[in-house]
């Protein structure tokens, strides 16, 4: 990552955008806080610009989820975020947004990298002074305006305000931006809407791409908390939250009331612990619409499809990355065969509300500190409100088996164990048999009980999904961002003790097969 590659992904992007005759939108440009960063998102415009196409670029760093709601706002044909996410310091990435607002599918995620690869010579990047490019009007900034509409439509999620308001002085939180871009959108939405005991962890609250206090800056690492819970015992704080350095993924702690200790959510419990909030008091005020929908990556809790049991609504399963729950999002709004209730992935990312395309930490933080507020009112911490919900609909746990391969030869490796988990065709996973095989790489289903063959109704991709018995499922896929073999499993225990057991063993056998 670096001027070089940036010119050139951006050159083939521009490239693309003039053959489809959409340049007169514009292109909105935000970056993290991520070391160059600034100077990326900076020379990715004046590229733009010396295309004649205008730019919007933030006039500082802003969340990702930010990015999405401005490329709508702005009529934009499309958007870029400069940021690595939750990744380490030493890496960066570029992700490019359509007019839609969700980060780009196929076909026309292939059509772009093709305009990129079409760039054979570096002196084909163009570029314009940034004196230039503003005189023209092409080169234009944008922050406060933006800020102020998308905060808005996130207030608009709010069910409960007047318990806000009531609970304000009382609710207690701890958040953490690690370095990042969530601070100031973060307080300032919770101060507006009358939460008036927040304490930011000072040593993590400032910008800085070389995240000195964490070796990793992900919400979803332990020890990514460790400023923030000691800080959290201090002020006795109900909730410690932790956002990642985009801003578009949310960890969480809460307290139990029972032993005083801090219990920390996994992406899938977060996730289900608002749906259940905002589905519960969507049907108490009689909001909740007849063709609602809960859309979820096929890696994440199936806990979920007992919610839209409960509650009447569908569910939807696609395949991992926010991008396809932002492109069913679009789906719904022209066929009016569903309207979205909430959207959400394991790895700590959900969306409530269509204002953005993605994941979004900001909106997560507002609903889950007003459920804090709602269920403190009614004597519980989240923490008991997650065992009531486990009581309610059954103890899902899940886990993750990751494995790293580097390099080419990692590549390869893990091409090669794909083809080797095909080809044996898996019976049995721990204690578990296989009932049902989901290969989404040939697009078929392959019933062990009957022994019928099906489709899959998804896009093709490397990923092998296993129906277990006993609620238990296992699914494969190589990481579509890091050079790793994810095995990702869930299973449904008889109480909170046997799923925990459950979900170990059911692990550690997992590790057996790959060894």
């Amino acid at each position: 990552m670096n001027i070089y590659t940036v010119g050139k992904v951006t050159q083939g992007l521009a490239n693309f955008i003039l053959k489809e005759g959409k340049q007169n939108q514009g292109v909105a440009i935000a970056y993290d806080s991520r070391n160059h960063s600034k100077e990326f998102g900076e020379s990715t415009a004046l590229c733009f610009n010396a295309n004649g196409i205008k730019t919007y670029l933030f006039e500082n760093l802003r969340p990702t989820p930010e990015l999405s709601f401005a490329v709508r706002e702005l009529g934009c044909v499309a958007g870029i975020v400069i940021t690595a996410s939750h990744n380490p310091a030493k890496y960066n990435g570029y992700k490019v947004y359509w007019e839609d607002g969700a980060q780009i599918t196929s076909p026309k995620d292939k059509e772009i990298i093709d305009e990129v690869k079409n760039v054979k010579n570096y002196e084909e990047i163009k570029t314009i002074s940034k004196e230039q490019a503003t005189n023209q009007g092409l080169f234009n900034l944008i922050g406060e305006n933006i800020d102020k509409r998308y905060l808005e439509e996130i207030k608009k999620q709010v069910i409960h305000q007047d318990i806000i308001k009531e609970m304000g002085k009382k609710l207690k939180i701890v958040y953490t931006p690690l370095h990042g871009t969530g601070n100031i959108l973060v307080r300032r939405v919770l101060a507006e809407l009358g939460l008036e005991n927040v304490w930011v962890v000072p040593e993590q609250e400032k910008p800085d791409g070389n995240f000195p206090t964490v070796e990793y800056p992900n919400p979803e690492d332990a020890k990514a908390f460790e400023l923030a819970l000691k800080l959290g015992k201090e002020k006795e704080a109900d909730i410690i939250l932790a956002t990642d350095p985009d801003a578009d993924r949310l960890g969480v702690y809460a307290k139990n009331s029972k032993t005083g200790e801090y219990m920390n959510f996994t992406g899938n419990m977060s996730a289900i612990l608002i749906a259940e909030y905002l589905l519960s008091q969507k049907k108490q005020k009689n909001e909740l619409p007849v063709n609602g929908v809960i859309i979820k990556s096929i890696v994440s809790s199936t806990m979920a499809n007992e919610l839209a049991k409960e509650y009447k609504i569908a569910i939807k399963e696609v395949l991992t990355g926010f991008k396809y729950i932002g492109e069913q999002i679009k789906l719904f709004e022209q066929n009016h065969e569903h309207e979205f209730l909430f959207g959400y992935e394991e790895s700590y990312g959900c969306l409530i509300g269509t204002h953005a395309r993605d994941k979004d930490a900001i909106v997560a933080v507002t609903i889950l500190c007003e459920a804090a507020a709602f269920y403190k009112k009614n004597g519980l911490t989240l923490w008991d409100q997650m065992i009531k919900i486990y009581e309610k609909y059954g103890y899902y746990k899940e886990d993750i088996v990751s494995i790293t391969l580097e390099g080419i030869s990692g590549i390869e490796k893990i091409k090669k164990m794909m083809e080797q988990f095909r080809k044996n065709g898996i019976r049995k996973i721990g204690q578990y048999q296989v009932l049902k095989i989901r290969d989404y790489e040939l697009g078929k289903t392959f019933d062990l009980t009957s022994e019928e063959e099906g489709k899959t109704d998804l896009p093709k991709s490397n990923v092998l999904y296993y129906e277990l018995e006993e609620n238990a499922w296992c699914c494969i896929r190589p990481s579509g961002t890091e050079p790793k073999i994810k095995f990702y499993i869930g299973i449904k225990g008889k109480n909170l003790e046997d799923a925990t057991e459950r979900i170990k063993e059911l692990k550690k056998s997992i590790e057996k097969m790959v060894e």
